[in-house]
């Protein structure tokens, strides 16, 4: 086996010949240097240098200078830095240098063995660690699957994928990545099955112990949030995942405490029109087109459809006994975001402040639209990327910034989430069905009744019945919905797209988050 070659710059290199040939037998070849000088001269000849440790305290350049000079030309090598010093100011200089590890003489050859290895070894021996923790978990989550578990277990169940994803995400080694895939696919199999038999009794009150839903989210979580006397911000993010509020949480951790984190389960169709609305309302969407007929558009009008929240939101709090001053807004695009930002303060009057912030909701139809996203969120750890670089650089995020300096509560939660489809699912339908890929409704619907969730009655699960015929139908897992007429096109446009409106983990079980100030 080939020994990694590591550089030593010491002025009393003579003292350290046991250490140098600790580390020889551990497989390491040492190359050493008298001064800081010597060292930038064989790092810059030698490419094969995997690591460099460097004493602080050499004749003419320094340590801290020799790393500087180091680190201009070759960022990418590790620095351990070596030192008699503990003053506070020469830690801080190294670690603002970016050094890989800061070892105070005298050291042993085991405190040197230890830093290579966190140095040069550390992401392979966190890639075989996961690796090995996940097969040890596989046969436990697989069993889970199979179970005949509650709406509290699979919530579970799924944070517990999510957190491997994420895991896995920072490996090189992704070996076990496609055993977790289809352990997730599985899942989603066993999760459509638990859907088909438990949804429509939960919205008829047949079962005892129903998850929260998107018709009562405010009514069962949020409006214990309003007792107070402080001003609170709800914040829902469209088409906000699990796993992405995961990739936001750490920025959002540098100024919030996480009070909770929760689930809840979205309705069906898992698309705005519905699930949002059933949020603001506290109604499904039937009860919402009988008791407000003008708020409500079905699928075959025109118009949009989103477009009295704020009033549908008012007459839920006043059904609570809960009138005050609020104020709400949508965010679609990055001016009004910023717009937002820079008025923040105006919204501190009101007693609850509701936003929607549209932009994962447009980055998910984006990525069918505009093939550099397409390019950009191939998969679902792109997907997360995107997601995470337009967090940190959003006005939302100025906009949390700003409420935790003035130790204002926030919530974020979303209306659904949604999912990287996969397979294609034929159906046939009239002209007047509507174009959502994961589900359809309409009175003149062909396809494999197998392949699909299938409400032939829409007033079992408080849809809205345009035509006596009327039915609804939902993709399961990864599927959508392509018609046979310019299929091989179709397929192919919109395969691997992330799509939301059916039944699946992501699309269903989305995050309610509880924020205080720190």
């Amino acid at each position: 086996m080939e020994k990694i070659k590591i550089l030593w710059a010491d002025d009393e290199v003579e003292l350290l010949k046991p250490h140098i040939l600790f580390l020889n037998n551990k497989g390491y070849d040492v190359i050493t240097a008298l001064s800081g000088d010597e060292a930038i001269d064989l790092v810059a000849d030698n490419n094969e240098i995997a690591a460099v440790l460097l004493d602080e305290n050499m004749p003419g350049l320094s340590g801290l200078e020799t790393l500087v000079k180091i680190k201009q030309s070759h960022q990418d090598i590790p620095v351990i830095m070596i030192t008699k010093s503990e003053e506070e100011h020469i830690m801080d200089d190294a670690i603002g240098s970016k050094i890989a590890d800061y070892l105070i003489k005298p050291v042993n050859p085991n405190q040197i063995l230890l830093a290579l290895k966190k140095a040069l070894d550390n992401k392979r021996l966190v890639s075989e660690k996961t690796n090995t923790d996940y097969r040890k978990e596989f046969g436990a989550i697989g069993m889970s699957i199979n179970d005949n578990l509650t709406w509290e277990e699979w919530a579970a169940l799924y944070k517990k994928i999510i957190y491997w994803e994420l895991e896995m995400d920072k490996l090189q080694d992704k070996s076990m990545y496609d055993v977790l895939k289809m352990q997730k696919s599985d899942a989603n199999n066993q999760f459509f099955k638990f859907i088909e038999k438990n949804y429509i009794n939960w919205l008829n009150g047949k079962n005892q112990n129903p998850p929260v839903m998107s018709h009562t989210l405010i009514k069962n979580k949020f409006i214990q949030e309003l007792s107070g006397s402080d001003p609170v911000f709800f914040i829902l993010i469209d088409n906000l995942r699990f796993d992405q509020w995961k990739i936001i949480q750490p920025f959002i951790q540098d100024y919030y405490k996480v009070e909770a984190e929760e689930s809840y389960f979205s309705i069906l169709p898992t698309a705005t029109q519905y699930a949002r609305n059933a949020i603001f309302s506290g109604l499904l969407p039937s009860e919402i087109e009988k008791r407000f007929p003008d708020f409500w558009l079905n699928d075959e009008e025109e118009g949009g459809k989103n477009l009295h929240e704020e009033a549908l939101m008012q007459a839920q709090l006043k059904r609570l006994g809960k009138e005050f001053k609020m104020s709400y807004t949508k965010i679609t695009n990055f001016n009004a975001g910023k717009k937002l930002a820079d008025n923040i303060n105006n919204l501190l009057q009101n007693k609850l402040n509701v936003i929607v912030y549209n932009f994962v909701d447009m980055l998910s139809h984006a990525r069918t639209e505009m093939e550099v996203i397409r390019e950009l969120a191939e998969n679902e750890s792109a997907y997360r990327g995107i997601t995470k670089s337009w967090f940190e650089h959003s006005p939302l995020f100025d906009i949390i910034k700003q409420l935790a300096a003035k130790k204002i509560k926030v919530v974020i939660t979303t209306d659904h989430g949604t999912v990287h489809v996969k397979e294609p699912t034929k159906i046939l339908g009239d002209k007047n069905v509507n174009n959502n890929l994961r589900y359809k409704q309409g009175k003149a619907l062909e396809y494999s009744a197998k392949e699909v969730f299938e409400i032939k009655n829409p007033s079992d699960a408080f849809l809205p019945k345009q035509h006596p015929s009327t039915r609804f139908v939902f993709a399961r897992e990864d599927r959508f919905f392509a018609y046979p007429n310019n299929y091989n096109y179709y397929v192919n446009y919109y395969k691997n797209t992330f799509q939301h409106g059916g039944v699946s983990l992501e699309e269903i079980i989305i995050p309610y988050i509880v924020l205080n100030a720190k």
